[in-house]
């Protein structure tokens, strides 16, 4: 049986769009993106929430092969990024390779012909001999189960899918959470909104972020001065890749803590409002956030910071633990996302991109693919570029099936949990880095430098490559 296409490839954010343009760079022309939404970016198409921004600086939040000397901020802000994200569609002529508005809901493998078929929700079926699966693990809202939350009879939504058509003025709202979303937003909140009331279960440690305009007269230099970018980025890239040696031996934390300490001390001077937003857990075993304006915003007249457990969501609020209620006409949930998607749910993954039980099927950004402080496009890179040299070896020996073997699998992820042992996130506190017995699903334990390395040039004795016809 033929395949529809010899590639299928889902999502048409940075990860997909980078399979894109890799593949058609490889030859590999008979393939399609998949895409649920009306227009690329993923994440970035998605969160259009007011403030929204990347705490990587903008120069290696970008593809390597695409740069954008136009950047206009240090840390650049959503509606930046995802112009950047159409901009590379149309100059890689990406648009034709994609199908809007296709939902993947089911995938399957058939190992009477080693193909791939995938449903849409519409009912539209595609097959393939291989998968790539570009969706990201967090695309999906995770909305808290409360009590009495069906009775709210005000406007609730998810971050994520923020509702632009509402006027705060003169409005109450509550705030669920204080990640990093929610930190971005909240300020925003504070300066519309009668009063803001934040629920906060845990706080965030917050290091100050060094945001800056950048220059006409330095986006020309970018232009202009032959390997200024790339030296930039060089210094952005091993800059950010200091701070692994801190994540990956909690000593090393203490400037970090007193970084973050003394950020705390400058901005609130009220010693009770200080206590509530001063973590009890290691520094980095949660996500740490970069802000300069979350903390001024909480000390506004019109905002307030609730610690104590919601006991329920009532029809005109939330009721906290100590009975306290809090009116509100507006609820924000800020509450991060459900890890997994329309793609396989393992706990764990070669390289974080191969699956020993799933052929033919790659994932990207997969398990232990995470970075606390650096840039997932150099990741997503280096991924790419591994997967593509596997499929041009399925050419050249006119196979139909690619697998991990098991053991090679098993080897990678004894490794792997021996470097996450005594580092920030295993020992520092629970988080959803860690799965229920606090095994680490999430992070590469190892500076970022070594998984390039890992992935620069495929070892093919790692994986079973066969036919139909053999087998």
């Amino acid at each position: 049986m033929r395949p529809d296409h010899e590639v299928v490839v889902i999502g048409a954010g940075f990860s997909g769009l980078c399979a894109a343009i890799k593949l058609r760079e490889a030859g590999i022309n008979d393939f399609i993106v998949l895409e649920k939404a009306d227009e690329v970016g993923g994440t970035w198409r998605e969160n259009t929430y007011p403030g929204a921004a990347c705490d990587i600086m903008s120069l290696m939040y970008s593809f390597s092969f695409a740069p954008n000397p136009n950047w206009t901020r240090g840390y650049a802000t959503q509606p930046e990024i995802l112009d950047y994200l159409k901009r590379v569609t149309d100059k890689y002529d990406l648009r034709r390779s994609i199908l809007f508005g296709v939902e993947v809901v089911s995938q399957q493998f058939d190992t009477d012909d080693d193909l791939w078929t995938i449903t849409a929700a519409d009912g539209r079926i595609f097959t393939s001999r291989v998968v790539i699966a570009g969706t990201g693990p967090l695309h999906i809202p995770s909305i808290p189960t409360l009590p009495g939350i069906e009775t709210f009879r005000g406007t609730s939504f998810h971050s994520s899918q923020w509702d632009h058509s509402i006027d705060f003025r003169g409005k109450r709202v509550a705030v669920i959470g204080t990640g990093a979303s929610a930190v971005q937003f909240i300020p925003y909140l504070v300066g519309e909104a009668e009063h803001v009331t934040v629920f906060q279960r845990t706080p965030a440690w917050v290091l100050p972020k060094p945001e800056r305009s950048i220059s006409a007269v330095e986006r020309a230099a970018y232009k202009l001065v032959p390997g200024l970018r790339k030296l930039v980025r060089s210094g952005i890239y091993f800059s950010h890749e200091a701070l692994t040696a801190a994540f990956l031996e909690p000593r090393y934390m203490t400037a970090v803590r007193r970084l973050a300490l003394a950020h705390l001390r400058r901005q609130v001077q009220d010693p009770e409002l200080r206590a509530k937003l001063t973590p009890s857990y290691q520094v980095g075993c949660k996500r740490i956030v970069f802000d300069n304006r979350f903390y001024p915003a909480l000390q506004r007249d019109n905002a307030s910071l609730v610690t104590e457990q919601i006991a329920e969501v009532t029809s005109t609020g939330i009721r906290s633990a100590d009975g306290r209620e809090h009116p509100a006409d507006v609820i924000i949930y800020g509450t991060g996302f459900n890890l997994g998607g329309r793609r396989p749910r393992v706990a764990e993954a070669y390289l974080g991109l191969a699956i020993h039980g799933f052929p033919n099927y790659f994932v990207l950004m997969g398990p232990n693919t995470g970075v606390g402080n650096q840039s997932v496009v150099f990741l997503i890179e280096a991924q790419v570029r591994y997967i593509v040299t596997l499929l041009e070896s399925m050419r050249r020996g006119e196979s139909t099936r690619v697998e991990v073997k098991p053991r090679v699998q098993a080897q990678f992820n004894r490794e792997l949990q021996r470097k996450s042992h005594g580092t920030v996130w295993t020992s520092g506190c629970q988080s959803w880095y860690l799965d229920a017995a606090g095994v680490n699903r999430a992070v590469w334990p190892a500076p970022t430098l070594s998984y390039w390395m890992t992935t620069r040039n495929p070892d093919v004795q790692d994986f079973e490559f066969t036919t139909l016809v053999r087998r």
